[in-house]
């Protein structure tokens, strides 16, 4: 386990020492498997460890012997998976040989998340489509009378794609409150930065316009993030009012190991011999 943190608490200082757990096992991960995207995973470690370990979802309910309410979570921007699958192991929905087998022939972990692996929904890492399923799943949970929504995260440079913003005006034209959309906008592409490709700027407008609720929030600031991600009450079903949530949570690419942080040269790359070393005890002193 990655510490003692269990997934009812909210203690904003232990959900930071998680944060920092789950990038020293994704860099370790990367490094066992000599590959692996480690600053797209890095940049929303807070991200995860709220949603996870902070009480705003129920993402891993049993589902056995009935229906049970229980929230979808879609990786959209699937190269982070590292982070999604420390997660896993941690929570023991997959192995630590799992995990140390990542991206080798035969593992169930691949490259991207396939929804064959225990705790994950669906498959991602064809970058635009997250928040087209994830409008599918939230549509569905109405219909079928569920409080359940969907939350998905993506990644700031997908939102170039053109099926990002069909999914959003579907969202809105259906009136999906029920479903919470996470950009990772660490301004970073995997080549260059963002408004260096095209421009998304002024990002919060665009969903608003779209017919969104925004919040812009510090993506590594737990206590801003309780917040941003605790779902409203709601009744089974209910539509009136109901408008999708988008949240841009600006963060940092690479954040925690200065060498990787804010560069567009890391995307895939890893830190080797004394670099690698460093970086491994920069994160362990954060523990």
């Amino acid at each position: 386990m990655i510490g003692e943190l269990n997934s009812t608490s909210v203690d904003s200082v232990q959900l930071q020492k998680k944060a920092w757990a789950l990038r020293l096992s994704v860099l370790r991960t990367a490094l066992n498997a000599g590959k692996g995207h480690v600053p797209p995973a890095f940049s929303w470690s807070e991200i995860a460890a709220v949603l996870f370990y902070g009480g705003v979802g129920n993402f891993f309910a049993n589902t056995e012997g009935g229906k049970v309410d229980r929230d979808r979570f879609i990786l959209s921007k699937g190269h982070g998976c590292l982070t999604l699958y420390a997660v896993l192991a941690d929570l023991g929905l997959i192995t630590l040989d799992d995990l140390n087998e990542f991206a080798g022939d035969g593992s169930i972990l691949p490259g991207h998340p396939d929804f064959l692996i225990p705790g994950v929904d669906t498959v991602s890492g064809s970058l635009g489509h997250g928040l087209g399923v994830a409008c599918g799943l939230s549509l569905a949970a109405r219909l079928d009378n569920s409080r359940g929504r969907a939350v998905v995260l993506m990644g700031d440079g997908e939102c170039h794609e053109g099926s990002i913003w069909e999914a959003a005006m579907f969202a809105s034209h259906h009136g999906l409150g029920n479903l919470t959309a996470i950009v990772d906008r660490n301004m970073l592409g995997a080549t260059d930065f963002t408004e260096e490709i095209v421009s998304l700027e002024p990002l919060a407008s665009r969903f608003e316009s779209f017919g969104w609720d925004v919040l812009e929030v510090d993506g590594h600031d737990i206590g801003a993030l309780i917040t941003a991600l605790s779902p409203p009450a709601r009744r089974p079903g209910d539509r009136q009012g109901d408008r999708p949530v988008a949240i841009i949570a600006r963060t940092v690419k690479g954040r925690g190991v200065p060498l990787m942080e804010n560069s567009p040269d890391w995307h895939h790359q890893l830190p080797k011999g004394d670099d690698a070393a460093e970086a491994i005890r920069i994160l362990e002193s954060r523990l």
